[in-house]
């Protein structure tokens, strides 16, 4: 079927976060499918630059923007989705991050841009961008694309609808006034639109008003239906209930894989796994710590903020080092972690080190050379990093939240009797919690290394591809557009509610890859 999958970010043209990793493989996996699937994006400059030859397929003049604005098509680099890049350069021909200033402040028109990038995305979905293609559904990602379900549901002959919640907390508020000035249909301003406590919210958009609304894991789609994770949404989540499903993220074997990484010092895979000791050597000597095989390398991969529990691995850093512990962090975020973080650097040198800001390369080498990876979050949608970790033989240590809880199978006498371990789990959102199971950990690394390998081998050996979520999208996509979304979901949340006991494993002779 015709698909318009529109997101405000995509690896490798663009990158804040996860969301960019899903867009730029979701729909690779959906292609496979036999899907025309395009992806639709606001034309930043970084991804003018990335994307390759393009060529102009309409010129549009709509609401919000004084000239007119064009839909440039090619293809997602290293692929063959087709690519829409909506050209608007008063509000996208900005350098560096897609929604902050320099400053680390909101762009202060960011309603105006994403309202006018959901415009060119109904435009698309209707034929009218592209008058070759027209979408038979159209697949949202998050508030910038909020108003597109919203704006088509004005409209009498329309495309199926799906949204995507990857991360509640981020809902794109904005005063009750801009509504006015985003001209937009006085019909949806309703506690039952886009009226959020009297303010605008593009989230809400996507919610109230999409015909099916998924969130990027199944006990995340059960969270935020909560006052804990609903920040205040809950009650509308819960009333959409039987609209709600979760389809777990998966994650790119052809950017993240240890046994074809070129970002890597050296390749391995199950088989090779003295190479990974190679990439911890390499590691600690790039991060100016001494090298060797005895101390427990902890990594951190990720924003700098307290979502993430960055605080709670700062306030376990003294405890820390009186152990044969190494910390490496990268990530960019809250000014003050970022300086307590530095602080325990400066104090144990020996010990600590950290990376301001994000480099993919530096990504990949943390996780090929870390023991163990991480994962405090206060919350998680879904997490894509402790996928990662599991592939790359890093084990991760995390709260069992959201997509964590349905990705790492923590670590007791009957999971590691039967091979299925893959990370140890805590859940009390406390300092003492993360420093004990960082301390079992270092434990099991020193003292028991056959039960350690246990948990690396069979981290390394499951299946986290697209495979398995793709054909499940497909499954609800058909569903949306043949009217038996009911039976669809019914089905989706028993699979939920009975998951599998063990991790899914990648089948006999099946390469890493």
């Amino acid at each position: 079927m015709n698909i318009l999958f529109c997101t405000s970010e995509a690896y490798p043209l663009i990158k804040t976060g996860g969301l960019a990793d899903v867009s730029g493989s979701l729909p690779k996996a959906l292609l496979q499918l036999e899907h025309d699937i395009r992806l639709a994006m606001p034309a930043y400059p970084a991804a003018l630059e990335r994307a390759g030859a393009l060529s102009e397929v309409s010129c549009l003049k709509l609401a919000g923007s004084d000239t007119p604005v064009r839909i440039l098509r090619g293809r997602l680099p290293d692929s063959e989705v087709a690519l829409y890049l909506v050209d608007a350069p008063e509000y996208f021909d900005r350098r560096g991050n897609p929604y902050l200033q320099a400053d680390g402040r909101d762009w202060p028109d960011n309603a105006a841009r994403f309202a006018l990038f959901a415009r060119a995305c109904v435009s698309l979905s209707l034929g009218e961008g592209d008058p070759t293609w027209r979408a038979k559904l159209v697949h949202c990602n998050d508030w910038q694309t909020g108003l597109v379900p919203a704006l088509l549901s004005q409209r009498a002959e329309r495309p199926a609808t799906l949204f995507t919640i990857h991360n509640l907390s981020y809902q794109g508020l904005f005063p009750a006034s801009t509504f006015e000035a985003l001209q937009l249909p006085h019909a949806l301003w309703s506690i039952d639109g886009l009226e959020f406590h009297n303010q605008l919210s593009f989230i809400k958009g996507g919610i109230a008003n999409a015909d099916h609304i998924t969130t990027v894991s199944p006990t995340y789609a059960r969270e935020i239906r909560s006052e804990a994770f609903g920040y205040g949404l809950e009650g509308l989540l819960e009333h959409r209930s039987a609209d709600l499903s979760g389809i777990l993220n998966g994650i790119d074997p052809d950017t993240w894989n240890p046994g074809t990484d070129p970002r890597i010092a050296r390749r391995y895979d199950v088989h090779t796994l003295q190479h990974k000791l190679f990439n911890k050597f390499t590691l600690q000597r790039d991060h100016g710590l001494p090298v060797s095989s005895q101390p427990l390398v902890l990594g951190y991969v990720g924003r700098l903020v307290e979502q993430k529990g960055v605080d709670l691995i700062v306030e376990i850093l003294d405890q820390l080092a009186a152990h044969p512990v190494q910390v490496v962090a990268l990530g960019a975020g809250e000014q003050a972690l970022e300086l307590q973080l530095r602080e325990a650097a400066r104090r144990y040198p020996r010990q600590v080190s950290i990376y301001a800001g994000y480099d993919e390369q530096l990504a990949h080498r943390l996780q090929a050379g870390a023991d163990a990876l991480l994962i405090p979050s206060r919350y998680e949608p879904c997490g894509l990093n402790q996928m990662y970790a599991q592939f790359y033989g890093t084990v991760p240590i995390a709260r069992r939240t959201g997509g964590l809880a349905d990705t790492i199978v923590d670590f007791n006498q009957a999971t590691l009797d039967g091979r299925s371990a893959t990370g140890l789990c805590f859940d009390d959102d406390s300092p003492e919690a993360l420093l004990a199971t960082c301390l079992s950990a270092l434990s099991l690394y020193r003292n028991h290394r056959v039960d350690w390998w246990k948990l690396v081998i069979a981290g390394m050996q499951r299946d986290f591809s697209w495979t398995d979520s793709a054909t499940r999208y497909s499954e609800l996509y058909a569903a949306l557009l043949h009217g038996d979304l009911a039976d669809y979901a019914r089905a989706l949340r028993q699979r939920e509610q009975h998951p599998p006991l063990s991790p899914r494993p990648r089948q006999a002779g099946q390469p890493l890859h």
